[in-house]
């Protein structure tokens, strides 16, 4: 489809809704340097991005083209009709906005739930296969022991078979020396049928230990592949979370402009324009402070507090969380509420240290995750490199101090504390991963130093 039959049909779905731009507003943003075929497919993108996960933004491409200036408010305030188109027009961009953070914000609870699920089918899955392949080992250690004791009884059958003094004396007719020589020679049954009994527990064995390494395979070609599902789960989560940060963003540098000219025109009394508009610089100043105040906050715990609520360890490890130790790695009694129910084991550790306590990376690295994760939560996950990675769960709402694809350093604020997720209280779920495997995180930060 060529430019024109594009832009001929853009403009005919948009007479339709009545919501097309103007013509000096069309010129003004082509004048920018964009592209008419450029443009178009800034909206075209938004609607296949979220069409990927099953949804339709049902907004118009019309809108993502220009937002309206206060100097158009102005204008359009001295003219009934141009105020009214432009009330309709403010109407349906807030209308859409408000549509794009649904339609993301539910496609990205969408991702996040198959991201746990299948995180927590690959956890499941190496539990599996480690227990297969040790029964497997148990069963092979049984078979060498048997396959030992019945090499000793033939070795000392043997032995004994070349001492035929037993037959001597029974042919000699001595009824005490045949007694004897039936009782040896009913030992040596004994002894047959007990060699005999050996060895087949070590064949049953062997058999056994063959077979569970056979199943053990299996199950470790099915934690492999179930890896790489997770992974690619975490991929997708991921894109829905940034999709919907991106359109939650793009709401908030917009909404509060256009519901402020929205009340503007609609204002019949002799308000000014510049009265709403200094009530929005006002709050975006106050905004602004807000985030300065935060940032100042977190970089005085991290600065005041390297060692992330408790000394640093050696390597640059340090503790990622203040507060107890609430819960141990293991196995677990079942607990649910309302948010459902914890798994019977725990492949972290639980630290609280009260609500909106900050969280530090343990180590430095880069971010690969940050968003929600089903029953984690928000959670972020940081790879530290060689294989070394570590997952932070539970994370209050809007507690992310960082995204996907930052560097962080050791002891940074990365997060806040919250109770997120399958969560029974606010608090820091914290996991290390070796190679994608889970791994107890109290002993491996032991062994560098730090105690959680």
């Amino acid at each position: 489809m060529n430019d024109k039959t594009m832009l001929d049909a853009a403009d005919a779905a948009s007479a339709e809704c009545g919501c097309a731009p103007s013509a000096a507003e069309r010129d003004a943003f082509w004048k920018g340097g964009v592209s008419r075929r450029g443009a178009l497919g800034l909206g075209v993108l938004g609607v296949v991005a979220l069409s990927a996960f099953g949804v339709t933004s049902g907004v118009n491409a019309a809108y993502a083209w220009s937002y309206p200036t206060w100097d158009e408010v102005q204008r359009a305030k001295q003219n009934e009709a141009s105020k009214a188109a432009e009330v309709a027009r403010i109407e349906g961009l807030i209308q859409s906005l408000n549509q794009r953070v649904a339609e993301t914000e539910a496609a990205a609870k969408v991702a996040s739930d198959e991201f746990y699920v299948a995180q927590q089918d690959y956890f499941a899955a190496i539990a599996e296969a480690d227990t297969l392949q040790a029964k497997a080992d148990e069963q092979a250690g049984i078979a060498d022991e048997s396959a030992r004791k019945a090499g000793q009884v033939a070795a000392q059958l043997y032995r004994n078979g070349g001492d035929n003094t037993s037959l001597e004396l029974f042919f000699a007719g001595s009824a005490a020396n045949a007694d004897e020589l039936l009782s040896r020679l009913g030992t040596m049954d004994k002894l047959l049928e007990f060699n005999q009994s050996v060895y087949d527990d070590a064949v049953a064995a062997r058999d056994s230990a063959q077979s569970l390494s056979d199943q053990a395979v299996v199950a470790r070609n099915e934690r492999d592949r179930l890896q790489q599902v997770a992974e690619q789960k975490m991929i997708a989560a991921q894109d829905a979370a940034d999709a919907a940060q991106a359109a939650l963003d793009e709401q908030t540098a917009n909404l509060a402009t256009m519901e402020a000219q929205l009340a503007a025109l609609k204002d019949a009394t002799t308000q000014t324009i510049a009265g709403y508009q200094a009530g929005v610089a006002a709050r975006a100043e106050e905004e602004r402070k807000r985030k300065e105040r935060e940032a100042a906050e977190a970089a005085a715990n991290a600065g005041g507090n390297s060692g992330g609520g408790g000394n640093p360890g050696t390597g640059g490890w340090v503790r990622p969380h203040g507060g107890y130790r609430s819960s141990g790695y293991g196995p677990r009694s079942q607990q649910c509420n309302s948010n459902g129910c914890s798994s019977s084991w725990h492949y972290g550790i639980d630290l609280a240290n009260g609500c909106g306590a900050a969280i530090y990376a343990a180590q430095s690295g880069t971010v690969d995750y940050a968003g929600a994760n089903g029953g984690y939560g928000n959670y972020v996950r940081i790879q530290h490199g060689g294989g070394v990675a570590t997952g932070y769960a539970h994370i209050k709402p809007g507690g992310f101090a960082v995204r996907n694809g930052q560097h962080v350093n050791s002891g940074q604020v990365i997060a806040y504390a919250g109770n997120t997720g399958g969560s029974f209280g606010c608090h820091l779920h914290f996991e290390v991963y070796i190679n994608g495997r889970y791994t107890n995180p109290a002993d491996f930060m032991a062994a560098r130093g730090v105690s959680i």
